[in-house]
This record gives structure tokens, sequence and C-alpha cells, in this order.
């Protein structure tokens, strides 16, 4: 994430968090940058190791952390992977979806009401309550994709 759009989902935390009457602590958003920052979905220890510079953190302090951002809706946790991602519209509250490179590791969030509708139905259909419905495919993003078959 570049530097402006860096600064203006920062702001934009910072903002939804005092509407809603909670605390974006240093902290807090400091894990949030490390999120942001990151070109790749990161897992609790990485973000650790990114926060303890020059600071003496320890785990239960990112899972803090996580846990309110993830609240917020500020950021999402892939199942699959063990690690989290900044929400690319956090404004609103939402299930997403989202594409996951095995290859490369790139992660696209999209939210598509039909795919809410079909897992909800198929929920409903067999008597189960969701708690937190998350749809997480995986395989090859475009360019993995494009180099492999170029690779052929």
């Amino acid at each position: 994430m570049n530097a402006v759009r860096l600064q203006q989902a920062l702001a934009q935390a910072e903002m939804l968090c005092h509407a809603r009457g909670v605390r974006l602590t240093d902290q807090r958003r400091r894990v949030l940058e490390i999120i942001c920052r990151a070109d790749r979905p990161l897992g609790a220890y990485a973000i650790l190791e990114n926060l303890r510079d020059g600071t003496r953190a320890a785990p239960p302090t990112v899972y803090r952390a996580l846990d309110f951002l993830l609240e917020q809706g500020l950021v999402h946790r892939l199942e699959t992977l063990h690690a989290f991602i900044n929400c690319t519209h956090p404004e609103q509250a939402h299930n997403s979806q989202f594409l996951v490179c095995k290859q490369c590791g790139e992660v696209k969030e999209f939210s598509d009401q039909r795919i809410n509708d079909a897992v909800n139905a198929l929920a409903i259909e067999n008597g189960f309550q969701l708690v937190h419905p998350v749809v997480e495919l995986l395989g090859n993003c475009g360019h993995c994709t494009t180099g492999a078959t170029k690779a052929v």
C-alpha cells in the first residue's frame, strides 16, 4: 500500500473508531499499520516481529489488538492461511469472499451478494447456524497463471 493510501486507511480507521465510541490506541494503530503496509497477509507472529522494532511487545499484545481490529471490521482473518489482511471497505458491515493465490500469496477481497445468499441458503437448508461465514477460494492469480503458462 502506498503512503497516501496508508494514511487514508489509518485516518478512516480513526474516524470509524471515534464514530463507534471505541479507541484506536497507539498499539492497535501500529498493528493495523503493519498489516496495511504488508504486500501479503501476515500471521500474528510476523506482526509481532514487526511490532518489536524498538518495543518489547508480547504475543498477547498482538492478539488483543487483532481481536479489536477484527471486531471493528478493520481487518479480516484468512482462515486457511492463519493470517490477517486489511479490510478494503471497513465503513460497512459485510461478509467478504477472498481469492487467494497459492503460488504468490496475493489476496483479493470482494463481496458478492449472490455468494452471500447462496451460503445463507445452504446453511438454512441444513439447519446450520452461521457464526462467521468465510469464503476463501484458493487457486492461482492471473499473473501466476500467465507465468506458469509461459514457462510450459
